[in-house]
């Protein structure tokens, strides 16, 4: 079956946040055929290495959040006309109020999100209008009626212009040519109307494309999350705002940051409920972005929680080494340096430990380019600061108990060589979603030390001490107690690898998503054979779709048998296209379509 995967940020950039399981997912499913939709978010991020492709990978189309809008179709007009004119502002005015509005109005952003990709796909030049004039005075508009948000109602001018151009480059995939020929015009991509599902990664500008879709032929839609993307934005991820605002003269940026802040998190808010309506199923990474998932919107009937697969053969030898006692017991923390990681409380608790271990050294690996350099900065100050460097007699040259390193250096040459010797690992995060780190130390059976934030507590499961952030002492006491214990963290580390093993894996991560691929497809088919009247629901089953032996639960191609005249595997077909295309400004719910819960896929699947 054809899937068009949607990204934003992420695969097939090296630097995405989602580029490592987006590639595991197409390499894992080479029996399907992917076709990937790109969304860059900045230029370094564009101009920079990309992930090897595999063969299921069909293409790769790219389009940019970022820098100035693209110059629309040659021999186009620069503006709308008076018709065309009318139609934006009715749409927009529609979507400024939803956006703007203190209580959600589902109906009117839907109205005006589906009016303005109408208008895009039939007057084009869609950009330039979101950055006119008469966009920034609907919005001003909208900041000014009964009811609107109490932060939006002293918007100032700068503040309205900053916001208009973070909308306009939300909505760049509404312009984009990636949805077939318009009105009058002949040629064009059809491929991503020609996709039997769609599968978003979030649920901000990356599932707009995905909703369009929708609209027009009823695609399936399948959307996953393993960073909430209104998380992301309350927790400071809208680093253009401060280029916008600081490029506005003489409004100081502390009165700006509330409107514009408030204004873009309604409207991500907005995007991620309509997102959560229209999508078939929802797959939460962990019970910690299930919840906030739910309190956006999502029904919970939709909701599947699949954990994120990680390979686990790196770490295998180091889980299967003997463990021969260390004379210098290390403590070992990877990840980026930055405040959310809360480094500087973690040193201040190594000094504690050292109060009582002197010989216990501290190992922290950054990822280099990815690391807070000023952050970094400051912690290696604050480690000189805590931990003098320290020599066993007068001619032996000192030495920290504290070591910044990176993976790839002589020291730590591969991750894996981090945790191989590590007697406790630690994670002292104030924020955080899924800790890839902490599973990584359970692949290699290593005993761990973590704050309660994000997911920790749903992953470590009861194989890990955990306690609260921000609280140094505690760290310190809990880290002594496995140091002192060496038969405590054996048991613990060879316990978190069974638990890593069973649920965070690629495997039980490609299985969920293979049956949900088949559900969706079957699903789609029995809704056009019972309306069309031709054809019986499932009289043919999804299986028969997809070159995979079932019998010997294989999830790749079939191997060829001594049997010359056995009758071929069906190839890969697409949905056909229903006559007709309704109005993109209609309501993302189809009439009488079942909610369709469906089996729970992975451990953890109902915790809340």
């Amino acid at each position: 079956m054809r899937i068009a995967l949607l990204t934003e940020g992420g695969y097939p950039y090296a630097r995405g946040e989602s580029a490592a399981w987006c590639g595991r997912l197409v390499h894992g499913l080479g029996d399907h055929e992917f076709t990937v939709y790109a969304l860059s978010r900045s230029r370094r991020q564009d101009e920079g290495a990309r992930c090897p492709l595999p063969p299921s990978v069909r293409e790769v189309r790219t389009a940019r959040l970022w820098g100035p809008p693209a110059v629309g179709r040659p021999g186009e007009r620069r503006g709308y006309g008076r018709r065309a004119r009318a139609l934006f502002a009715a749409h927009f005015a529609e979507l400024a109020a939803a956006v703007c509005a203190e209580e959600p109005q589902a109906d009117r952003f839907a109205t005006g999100l589906y009016g303005l990709a109408d208008l895009a796909r039939e007057h084009g030049r869609l950009p330039a209008a979101l950055r006119s004039e008469q966009a920034v005075r609907l919005l001003e508009s909208a900041c000014r009626a009964p009811g609107a948000l109490r932060s939006a109602r002293s918007a100032s001018v700068p503040d309205l212009l900053a916001v208009v151009e973070r909308l306009e480059r939300a909505l760049r995939p509404l312009s984009l040519d990636w949805y077939g020929p318009g009105p009058g015009e002949s040629g064009g991509d059809p491929a991503l109307t020609g996709a039997d599902l769609c599968h978003a990664v979030g649920a901000g500008p990356a599932a707009l494309p995905a909703l369009l879709v929708r609209q027009r032929i009823g695609t399936p839609l399948l959307l996953t999350e393993y960073g909430v993307r209104l998380r992301e934005h309350y927790l400071g991820a809208v680093g253009a705002v401060g280029a916008a605002r600081r490029s506005a003269r003489g409004v100081p940026p502390a009165a700006a940051a509330a409107p514009v802040r408030s204004l873009l998190a309604s409207f991500q808010a907005r995007l991620a409920a309509e997102a959560y309506r229209c999508a078939e199923v929802i797959t939460p990474g962990n019970a910690h972005a299930r919840r906030w998932q739910e309190r956006c919107g999502a029904e919970r009937d939709k909701l599947r929680t699949v954990y994120p697969g990680m390979d686990s053969r790196p770490f295998t030898a180091v889980a299967e080494d003997d463990g021969v006692a260390d004379p210098a017991p290390t403590l070992v923390w990877t990840g980026r340096v930055e405040p959310a990681k809360d480094v500087v409380a973690l040193l201040h608790a190594f000094a504690e430990v050292r109060r009582v271990e002197p010989r216990a050294r501290l190992l922290l690996v950054g990822s280099g380019a990815a690391d807070d350099a000023a952050y970094a900065a400051h912690c290696r100050t604050l480690a000189a600061q805590l931990f003098p460097d320290e020599a066993r007699d007068a001619r032996s040259v000192g030495t920290n108990p504290v070591t910044f390193t990176e993976v790839g250096s002589p020291q730590v040459p591969r991750l894996a060589d981090a945790y191989a010797g590590a007697a406790v690992v630690v994670l002292s995060s104030v924020v955080e979603g899924f800790p890839v780190s902490l599973v990584e130390a359970m692949f290699s059976g290593r005993a761990t030390v973590s704050t309660d934030a994000g997911a920790v507590c749903e992953v470590i499961g009861g194989t890990g001490l955990v306690l609260p952030p921000r609280n140094p002492r505690a760290l310190a006491d809990a880290c002594l107690q496995l140091l002192r214990d060496p038969a405590r963290r054996a048991r613990l580390g060879a316990a978190a690898r069974a638990r890593a093993l069973e649920l965070f894996t690629v495997e039980q991560n490609l299985q969920a998503f293979h049956g949900m691929y088949l559900e969706l497809i079957a699903r789609r088919r029995a809704e056009e054979g019972a309306s069309g009247g031709g054809a019986r629901p499932f009289a043919r089953s999804a299986e028969a779709h997809v070159p995979v032996r079932w019998a010997s639960g294989r999830l790749g191609p079939e191997p060829a048998t001594a049997d010359a005249g056995a009758p071929a595997v069906p190839p890969v077909r697409t949905c056909p296209a229903p006559a007709g295309r309704p109005s993109w400004a209609r309501s993302a719910q189809r009439p009488g379509e079942p909610a369709g819960p469906g089996p729970r896929v992975g451990a953890g699947g109902g915790a809340r």
